[in-house]
């Protein structure tokens, strides 16, 4: 059984569209950096729905840079966000003020 490329693309979207409001409408830091992360398996969903449509691998292999971007993409973030709440003692965006004496 074969899945259509509409589904993918449907799947991509809503995930798209989730990760979207979650970083539009969240102020704690950690459930952004988890809504990018959304985004970004979002994109490589509908990626491997082109690549399966095509029957090119092409795409798939783009997904495992794209996995491995989004991992270091998590880990700098967190150590980010870590260094925050060391100094801050919070990770809710609006009370921190980074450019502020």
């Amino acid at each position: 059984m074969e899945v259509a490329l509409d589904w993918y693309l449907a799947l991509s979207a809503v995930m798209f569209t989730i990760g979207v409001f979650g970083v539009l409408l969240k102020r704690n830091a950690i459930v952004i950096l988890m809504c990018v992360e959304l985004m970004l398996n979002s994109a490589n969903v509908a990626l491997v729905g082109f690549s399966q449509s095509l029957a090119d691998p092409t795409g798939q292999i783009l997904v495992f840079f794209s996995i491995a971007v989004a991992a270091a993409e998590a880990a700098i973030g967190l150590a980010i966000v870590i260094a925050i709440f060391r100094k801050k003692r919070t990770v809710n965006i609006n009370d921190i003020h980074l450019f502020k004496h």
